[in-house]
């Protein structure tokens, strides 16, 4: 009876490794990076148990099988199942990618969480990505970024002139507008680039990623307030052809899993601050706060440049005015809600 029962359970378990659906996805990050790395490795996770095993993804970092800023390319062709990223990063391709990796002066997390989900956020954004035969999903809802990590004070907003500074996106647009130099430089590549003196400047995250990367140990300065991300969405993008065959059902157990996959980490990059922000001081680096003075320049820049993008691009131009128009209706609870600080 015993040997008939094993033998059960083995036709049944071959039977559903064999009916088990296996994708490949790689991250334009590695796995070993804070909060970042390994998200996509909890995202499998959280869609292996909803599926009881019935869709497995096997995780990857950036390189495995092609270079970061080519995941987009690998998963719309079909050479890549899915991918993890930054929306930014496809920035050239689409345009309006830009709105969700990093809008200036934009939402805080809970408001640019519910314009996502419930705002039509993620219709306008999957329209762009329609003619790329890629589906979006956001998937990781980075908090509020730092400013950035400079060898030199920020005083004026002359300051960023000639500035060498790793900082995509929009606000990268901005700073460019501004004169400084700026340009995308992949993550594993910025601490060897600050440390010799190919960029005097960098943002990537908050404190919690940031102390991970090192920074501390090459840069003086600290600035705040993440004004070019005040929220940014990493995304799992899914080959187009993949993502139909799976059926409406196992679909919604993906963006489920993302859903879960944003709760546990907006929870986890919030509690890991206070501690990445002591062990940054215990460094020697300034922890500093932009003059209002170059904050409201630097508003303006952003204001700029973002209408100019709208100007050539309609879904850009629908997706800022969409966006715009929510944190300006939605936002005004924040306001009514604000209790001033107190000592």
């Amino acid at each position: 009876m015993r040997k008939l029962a094993a033998a059960a359970a083995a036709l049944i378990m071959s039977t559903s490794l064999a009916t088990a659906e296996n994708y490949t996805l790689q991250s334009t990050f590695g796995l070993n990076v804070p909060s970042i790395g390994p998200s996509p490795q909890n995202f499998a996770k959280l869609v292996s148990a909803m599926t009881d095993g019935e869709v497995n993804i096997e995780v990857h970092g950036a390189g495995d099988f092609v270079p970061p800023f080519e995941v987009f390319g690998a998963v719309s062709s079909g050479a890549l199942d899915m991918g993890f990223d930054w929306s930014g990063y496809w920035s050239k391709q689409i345009p309006v990618a830009n709105i969700v990796g990093s809008m200036p002066f934009g939402p805080s997390p809970d408001i640019a969480l519910a314009w996502m989900f419930h705002g039509g956020g993620m219709e306008i954004i999957q329209k762009a990505y329609d003619p790329f035969n890629v589906h979006f999903i956001p998937c990781h809802l980075v908090i509020s970024e730092a400013g950035g990590w400079f060898n030199k004070e920020i005083n004026t907003i002359e300051d960023f002139k000639g500035l060498r500074m790793r900082i995509a996106g929009l606000g990268g647009l901005t700073l460019a507008k501004l004169g400084a130099s700026t340009q995308t430089v992949p993550v594993g590549e910025i601490y060897i680039s600050l440390e010799t003196g190919r960029l005097d400047a960098t943002e990537f995250s908050a404190p919690s990623l940031d102390v991970g990367l090192g920074f501390q140990r090459v840069a003086k300065n600290y600035y705040f307030p993440g004004w070019h991300q005040p929220s940014s969405w990493d995304s799992i993008i899914v080959n187009g052809d993949v993502w139909k065959k799976m059926g409406e059902e196992k679909q919604n157990i993906l963006i489920q899993a993302c859903k879960a996959n944003i709760t546990y980490n907006l929870a986890d990059q919030v509690n890991s601050q206070a501690a990445a922000l002591a062990e940054i001081r215990k460094a020697g680096t300034q922890v500093r706060r932009f003059p209002d003075e170059v904050l409201a320049k630097l508003k303006v820049t952003a204001d700029e440049v973002m209408d100019e993008q709208a100007e050539n691009d309609p879904l850009f131009a629908e997706a800022l005015k969409s966006l715009r128009d929510y944190m300006g209706t939605v936002g005004e609870w924040t306001k009514l809600q604000n209790i001033p600080a107190q000592d």
